[in-house]
């Protein structure tokens, strides 16, 4: 079992990481440099893949000997904290009743605390095997930071032996979630005078019009569940999210934009659905837009795209921490993850954390001590595991 001083380890990790301000809007260098150097403190290089333009990095380090290994990966980015009441700050780790508060206490910066306490004793141990620590930006956005690491390691011809995506799971395994995308559709209609609404284009009535045809989509995956599915709910699922137009009661709105979100399961392609939405939209209203053309019209971006995580096969990290935890049960979630894109790696991913994902983007969102102890039990009967013929 773990030591007072590895836990003591893990708080004092976790304060620090707390500590950090690194709501997805803002940058995360500054957890990422203090990252850095507490591993360099330990002889351990970090390698830095920089956001597009530089204000947001993820980090790369290799720790211990031996060739492949796991790859224990994280996001330093936690969501917003206004609006929601905290009964302490939310960015200073507050210890409450065997549980540490804090944004991004479960999500994910326990996990995180957790592999970095870890470290000493992994480099002291006598196994021919090694660790990699991957910590990225704005998951809790378009996941571009796990996408730009994963372009990187590909790039580099880094194959791992499978990847440890450490969202909180209560330490169960996770082998499959759906994809999660987000769509805008920017509609330009023509104003007015709301007494003589024939000489104008409502971009508000579009609106509404494509919103009844994504829930006829929506409502079509509904009736066509996946009947083995272990997902719930076992369909691809919609969400109209936001929408924003018009000026005055009296004006035509000449602009509305709407946001909506996909969660694909397995199987269901986002990109069909997209298509398959545009189709019918088209068929619906676009001859409405013809007498105003060209300066009415309807224009639909992806906000962002992020695949379904597959089970599969032979999944080595599956197997590893199976036997670590002497459970081969696995499960599947609705909530996303960057598993999808560690896939395409094209080696084993699994989701397995300390703490409960209700927990996540909640006020007071808190980690159990107790989970962060079986944590930092798991990581060293897995690295045992590992070097271990399975």
């Amino acid at each position: 079992m773990s030591t007072p001083s590895n836990i003591e380890q893990v708080e004092k990790i976790l304060t620090a990481l707390v500590g950090f301000d690194t709501v997805s809007r803002n940058s995360n260098r500054a957890l990422i440099d203090w990252v850095r150097d507490y591993l360099a403190g330990f002889g351990v290089a970090s390698e830095i893949v920089e956001s597009e333009d530089g204000a947001k990095a993820s980090l790369w380090a290799t720790i211990g000997n031996g060739k492949n290994g796991v790859v224990i990966a994280g996001h330093t980015d936690v969501v917003p904290v206004e609006g929601q009441q905290w009964t302490s700050s939310p960015f200073t780790l507050t210890e409450r009743d065997g549980k540490f508060y804090g944004r991004g206490a479960v999500d994910m910066k326990g996990f995180i605390a957790c592999a970095l306490a870890f470290v000493p004793e992994f480099l002291a141990a006598t196994i021919d095997t090694c660790f990699h620590l991957a910590l990225t930006h704005d998951e809790e956005s378009d996941m571009s930071g796990a996408k730009r690491l994963a372009d990187y390691l590909v790039a580099k011809k880094i194959a791992p032996e499978w990847i440890w995506i450490g969202e909180p799971t209560d330490l169960r395994i996770i082998d499959q979630h759906k994809g999660v995308s987000a769509y805008r559709a920017e509609i330009t209609g023509v104003s007015g005078h709301s007494g003589k609404p024939d000489k104008g284009l409502s971009a508000i009535e579009i609106a509404h019009d494509l919103m009844g045809v994504i829930t006829e989509v929506a409502q079509h995956k509904k009736q066509n569940a996946y009947v083995d599915s272990r997902l719930d709910p076992p369909y691809t699922t919609f969400n109209l999210a936001t929408i924003a137009g018009g000026t005055a009661e009296n004006i035509i709105p000449e602009h509305c934009t709407l946001v909506w979100q996909s969660r694909a399961h397995p199987g269901d392609s986002a990109q069909d659905d997209l298509q398959n939405i545009e189709t019918r939209a088209t068929e619906k209203f676009g001859h409405r837009f013809a007498p105003f053309a060209p300066k009415a019209g309807m224009k639909i971006c992806t906000c962002f795209d992020i695949p379904a995580f597959q089970a599969t096969a032979n999944n080595r990290g599956v197997q590893i921490l199976g036997r670590a935890l002497k459970c081969d049960e696995t499960h599947a979630v609705s909530f996303g993850t960057e598993a999808g894109i560690f896939q395409k790696l094209g080696v084993g991913a699994v989701v397995c954390g300390p703490g409960s994902i209700d927990q996540a983007h909640q006020p007071d969102e808190f980690i159990d001590k107790s989970q962060l102890i079986a944590c930092v039990d798991l990581m060293r009967t897995v690295l045992l595991c590992s070097s271990a013929p399975l």
